[in-house]
């Protein structure tokens, strides 16, 4: 595992040709590609106080970063004893999230680099997401996205979320490649877990500081351990040119 502090820095993104072979891109979204986990705090407060729960905390969403949203809510019927059905939650913290999303959310700078350079060389890429079909779509259009990522996958649509690999296969499948060639992008630890188990590359960016030194962390192949204030888009295009050309 190389850490991205030590990955090469040398040559500028507008200056540099990069060959990235037969390599195809899985981004995961929330946390990875856009910060909309405060998002999802806001509706999960708002959504859990209609059920009864007040007491719901940062720290208490940290826990759930990396799995999809209908994994949460079943965790959150057991853990508050909630017993109206998971799709009745399901759609309220939906409405509630594309509501926020909708009016704003916040695409790391780097990371939209890091998609034109991809989109420029054409290398193949598609979004893998613990997030709802809708919330996907809702929020790549809305950042403009969407114009350089066309195809998504949801954990909605597979049997089980990350840290099973099961989106990142399907991904894989949309895109018509194999496996191996895919290279993932993740910040949280079930999804750096998942990639691994699905005999992906990965490169990770840790969204909850926290959970830096999390096991899973150490499956990638490229860990930039101070997320996203550490990822640069010419450290991640020059990591993935070489491993293109190792591979």
């Amino acid at each position: 595992m190389l850490e991205g502090m030590n990955a090469p820095h040398h040559g500028s993104l507008d200056e540099t040709t990069y060959h990235f072979g037969d390599t195809a891109v899985v981004f995961d979204l929330d946390g990875t590609l856009v910060d909309s986990e405060p998002n999802y705090f806001k509706a999960s407060l708002g959504t859990l106080a209609r059920y009864g729960v007040t007491d719901f905390t940062w720290a208490d969403h940290e826990l759930y970063v990396g799995i999809s949203t209908l994994e949460t809510i079943g965790i959150w019927q057991c853990r508050y004893g909630i017993e109206a059905p998971a799709l009745d939650l399901l759609d309220d913290l939906n409405a509630r999230y594309l509501e926020l999303a909708r009016a704003d959310t916040h695409v790391f700078p780097q990371m939209r680099l890091f998609v034109e350079r991809l989109h420029t060389a054409g290398v193949p890429m598609i979004v893998a997401s613990g997030s709802s079909p809708e919330a996907i779509e809702a929020i790549l259009t809305g950042t403009g996205l969407g114009a350089q990522l066309t195809r998504y996958v949801s954990a909605d649509e597979v049997a089980l979320g990350k840290p099973a690999p099961d989106v990142f296969l399907e991904a894989a499948r949309r895109l018509g490649v194999v496996p191996a060639r895919c290279v993932v992008l993740e910040d949280a630890a079930p999804g750096a877990a998942a990639a691994h188990a699905a005999g992906m590359r990965c490169i990770a960016l840790p969204y909850v500081a926290a959970q830096a030194d999390d096991p899973a962390f150490t499956t990638a192949d490229l860990l930039f351990k101070g997320g996203q204030e550490e990822f640069t888009a010419r450290a991640a295009c020059a990591w993935l040119e070489r491993s293109a050309a190792s591979a």
